[in-house]
């Protein structure tokens, strides 16, 4: 029996393109509260949905703990939460409802039910909490205890629909500073050794992920920040270089992904962490996110290199210094490519997430997009298309454009929710044709390595082998995207009036 049983909403398998590349990540979020609540003297136990089949298979866990609480607490650090899928949204309603079944007060907590309240309270959840989450839990359970507030919805972060249907909230509740105050989130609570299995079966290795800031202080106007807002907060590098040393020990890792939106903002915090893993021996190779502009900030590559850092995707998005500033991205094409310059000579391998289908892009822009992947040949892209995100300015500026169709069902979608230059399929071709193009561009290069001073990549001989696969593939599409460029009505621009980024 436990007080409390934790889940989340995220099925990796309803998500085709992520279940096809297997790289489940356990519900940091989630830990992070079941590790609060169970700090306040509560009893928890978990329904970890990553890797299970359906959401009916909650019922089990609700026989078998017979919880008062269902807590549906969605993995803030998980990125594809935000696009609040609608396969995901569809699981978390029958959860709420199995919950409801068996006499749970149910509390959800995510990116979703943030921007659609009425439709959680329909399907059976009691309380939403807003906003970041873990003390706004702790006060609610309180409350339900019968002490603190007087009513739900005088609580910082809580929203309850009262009996005559209008909906009470609490109001939001700052954020918290001091990270290192929260306990070190509950993984025992989680099938490590099933992660492992997925992982080294498909991967080869295991990896495990991390979390060391909250927030984005940055001013992207597609960028949607439902829980902490525009605020950065960071723990301290000892503090993360101690969590990297009880993984190690504890779980022995081959790799770990730092989950932060931005990893490393903070003016000298690599240099510090790096002196404080190694001190420690916790070295272990890790990714992270991170901007063109702050990697070329000071000793911050060869800092990242020193940590173990193997990999950093950079928030490239687009080769047209046009749509980048329309974006309010804050960087420059140049320094994009500066940065992958200045990783490669660390050797830091390269990632660029890519986004087309912005306001005003058009052939030339996608052109130069094209050409900026083509030279600067990252190791690795993921491509999406503009999506439109619920208190973003980017969503007030096209709303009057979307249709019904308002979130994606799975993130392989690119559905266009908006009056875009092209058409849905255009931009799907367009994304096929780029990894394809990519792949052949590699292989290329690996096949030019064999017969210059170039370094050999890995994996060179696989991707030699496969240059014909992809040259076909990458020519099949192309000719798929020249068929499909028609603009599906006159541009229009809708481009806000913005300093060019500067160089630095």
């Amino acid at each position: 029996m436990s007080d409390i049983l934790f889940t989340h909403s995220y099925f990796l398998r309803f998500d085709p393109k992520e279940y096809r590349a297997m790289m489940p990540y356990q519900p940091l979020g989630t830990l992070y509260a079941a590790a609060v609540a169970r700090e306040a003297g509560y009893s928890v136990a978990l329904f970890d949905s990553m890797l299970m089949e359906s959401p009916e298979q909650i019922a089990e866990h609700l026989v078998r703990h017979t919880p008062r609480f269902l807590v549906i607490y969605d993995d803030d650090f998980n990125y594809l939460t935000k696009m609040c899928l609608t396969r995901m949204r569809e699981a978390a309603f029958r959860m709420a409802r199995l919950g409801k079944k068996h006499g749970c007060t149910v509390i959800v907590h995510s990116s979703d039910a943030t921007d659609h309240q009425e439709k959680y309270f329909e399907h059976g959840a009691d309380y939403i909490m807003f906003g970041e989450a873990e003390q706004t839990l702790r006060e609610l359970l309180e409350h339900l205890h019968g002490n603190g507030a007087a009513h739900a919805g005088e609580i910082p972060g809580v929203a309850v629909r009262d009996a005559d249907g209008s909906v009470r909230r609490g109001p939001r509740r700052a954020v918290l500073r001091e990270l290192d105050s929260l306990p070190m989130p509950a993984r025992d609570l989680v099938d490590v050794a099933a992660y492992r299995s997925e992982w080294r079966r498909r991967h080869g290795y295991f990896s495990i992920n991390v979390a060391t800031t909250r927030g984005c202080p940055y001013r992207c106007n597609w960028c949607a920040k439902p829980i902490y807002g525009r605020v950065y907060n960071s723990r301290s590098p000892r503090c993360v270089a101690e969590e990297f040393k009880s993984l190690k020990e504890q779980y022995n890792p081959d790799h770990i992904w730092i989950c932060d939106d931005i990893f490393g903002l903070k003016p000298g915090w690599v240099e510090e962490f790096s002196r404080h893993v190694a001190e420690l021996d916790a070295v272990i190779p890790f990714k992270c996110l991170s901007r063109a502009d702050l990697i070329l900030r000071g000793d911050t590559a060869a800092a990242l290199s020193r940590a173990g850092c193997a990999t950093v995707w950079i928030g490239a998005e687009s080769g047209a210094q046009k749509v980048l500033d329309a974006m309010e991205k804050g960087t420059t094409v140049g320094q994009i490519h500066r940065a992958t310059a200045k990783l490669r000579a660390y050797a830091i391998r390269v990632g660029f997430f890519l986004q087309f289908g912005y306001p005003g892009e058009g052939d030339r822009e996608i052109d130069a997009t094209l050409e900026m992947v083509r030279r600067a040949l990252p190791e690795e892209i993921g491509i999406s298309v503009s999506y439109p995100l619920p208190g973003t300015k980017f969503y007030e500026r096209v709303i009057g454009e979307m249709g019904e169709k308002r979130n994606w069902s799975e993130s392989a979608d690119l559905a266009m929710m908006f009056h875009g230059t092209y058409s849905t399929e255009f931009y799907r071709a367009l994304a096929r044709y780029v990894h394809q193009e990519h792949r052949r561009q590699q292989g290329l290069r690996a096949m030019r390595s064999f017969f210059t001073n170039l370094p050999v990549p890995p994996n060179a001989s696989r991707r030699v082998l496969l240059l014909p696969y992809h040259t076909v593939r990458a020519a099949f599409h192309s000719f798929m995207v020249r068929r499909l460029r028609r603009p599906v009505a006159p541009v229009r621009i809708m481009l806000p009036v913005v300093q060019p980024a500067g160089e630095t």
